[in-house]
This record gives C-alpha cells, structure tokens and sequence, in this order.
C-alpha cells in the first residue's frame, strides 16, 4: 500500500467512499521508495488490482512533464493528480489498537488518524476481542468502510473460560483459535512448558506470533 503526503492532512470527501477501481493511476508524484536514495520524480504509479504494476518516470523537476510518457487510463479508472506531493510506502504499525471506551475513540476516528499519517498496515492484537476485529478487516476488504489492512491477532488464553494449564490445552486453543480466522496469536504470561506447545502448534497450522 502507499501513502501520500502534503503540508496538510487530505480531507476524506464523497470520492473517498468511491472505488475499487480496476485501475488507479498516481500522477505526477515525487516519489521516495524507502531504500536511502534520493527522491525521484516526478513519476506516474499505475495500481491495477490491488498490486502496483508500473512506476514511469515522466519528467524531471522544474521541466514540463512530457505527456508521451505517461501511461493511458484504462476505462472505469481513476487518476489522483500527485502534483507537489510526495509517495512512499505505507507505514506498518507493528501493535496498534482499534479503540474502545477506555481510549476514548471508535473505529472510525482511530482508522481515519491512522490513514492521515501513512499507516496503511495494522498488526491487531485483538483488544476488543477476534471477532471485532475481524468484522472490521472484513468490511475494508470489501471496501464498505475505509481503513488500513488488518492482522487480527489475539493475546495467548483470550476468551478461554478456564486458565490454560497444561499442553493439550495450549494446543487445542490454538488449533481453535485458528479456526475462528485469527492471522496469528500474541504470547506472554504462561509458563515454559505451555507457551512451548502452543509455540510449536501455533507454527504447525501456519499462523504468526
């Protein structure tokens, strides 16, 4: 995902709510890939899908974009006129909450922050519990609302009614957990043995930690 950057924070408007288009074309941006090099540009980044297909450079800065070099817009796509705007690679937040009462925002003000500073990937985990968070992720992969993608983690133990106290009881939380769509399980407060068990279980079924 990317982000873009001006002097202030864009405003979300009717077109905002508008897409997924089958093709995206950034036009005249600076760009900064995240590799320590200079800013290039200005370039047009075509998205297509989802994936981004192609990054032209169209001109050089302080010269006149030459309109040859740009890339045709396919129908039913979208240009974003970048103009005296940076790119860059969407920022990841590594543990990010959604919110709640005890924060004092809902999901709406804290994806609309996190978006505004170039946050566009969110690892959960889970402090309202799996199944909020997983209604979310499904509702922004379906483009109903708007927000960064979503890992929906959950904390080792959550929602068992019981503390977890041997082995088989780790690994049957995990495989449950599993089940349930979580993309990956936060561990701390358990012994060696049980955080062993439910390590090795975790990593069987292909989740993260």
């Amino acid at each position: 995902m990317l982000s873009l950057s001006v002097k202030s924070y864009p405003q979300l408007n009717s077109e905002t709510k508008q897409g997924s288009y089958e093709q995206l074309i950034i036009r005249g941006a600076t760009l900064i890939n995240g590799d320590g090099s200079p800013p290039r540009g200005p370039v047009d980044i075509v998205v297509e899908n989802n994936i981004i297909k192609k990054i032209r450079f169209v001109g050089y800065p302080g010269v006149k974009i030459d309109s040859t070099k740009r890339p045709s817009l396919k129908p039913k796509g979208k240009i974003i006129d970048a103009t005296n705007m940076y790119v860059l690679p969407g920022f990841i937040d590594m543990h990010g909450h959604i919110g709640g009462s005890s924060q004092g925002a809902d999901w709406d003000y804290v994806f609309k922050l996190w978006l505004a500073h170039g946050i566009t990937t969110v690892r959960e985990p889970s402090g309202r519990g799996l199944n909020y968070t997983l209604k979310l992720k499904e509702r922004i992969k379906k483009n109903e609302i708007i927000g960064p993608r979503i890992f929906a983690y959950t904390g080792f133990g959550q929602g068992s009614k019981n503390p977890i106290k041997t082995e088989e009881e780790a690994r049957s939380w995990v495989r449950e957990n599993a089940k349930r769509g979580a993309d990956g399980i936060k561990f701390f407060g358990a012994e060696p043995h049980i955080m062993k068990a439910a390590i090795e279980e975790n990593k069987k079924l292909g989740l993260k930690s």
